[in-house]
């Protein structure tokens, strides 16, 4: 193991970033979908309407997947030192 795997841990590194905001993300964009369809069915042009419930849906998911990704960080940043005495040799 040398330097050419340092690729491998940048994938690695984006790969769980990615999966950590899409856990965050994804569920404020679906009710995001969802409250502008309904807006748009009703007419309501309320800008509060569009933004409490992302918050409060962006906001549990906080705290729903939480521990969930505290052990995904933990787990990558374990696995990065235990393999820096194979990257220095």
């Amino acid at each position: 193991m040398g330097v050419e795997h340092l690729g491998d841990f940048l994938r690695e590194a984006l790969f769980v970033v990615i999966l950590i905001v899409s856990a965050i993300l994804v569920p404020g964009l679906l009710v995001g979908l969802i409250v502008a369809t309904f807006q748009a069915a009703t007419q309501i042009n309320e800008q509060t309407l569009s933004f409490l419930p992302r918050l409060v849906v962006t906001l549990l998911c906080v705290l729903f997947f939480g521990p969930w990704i505290i052990l995904k960080l933990v787990e990558y940043t374990e696995n990065l030192y235990k393999n820096i005495p194979f990257l220095i040799s």
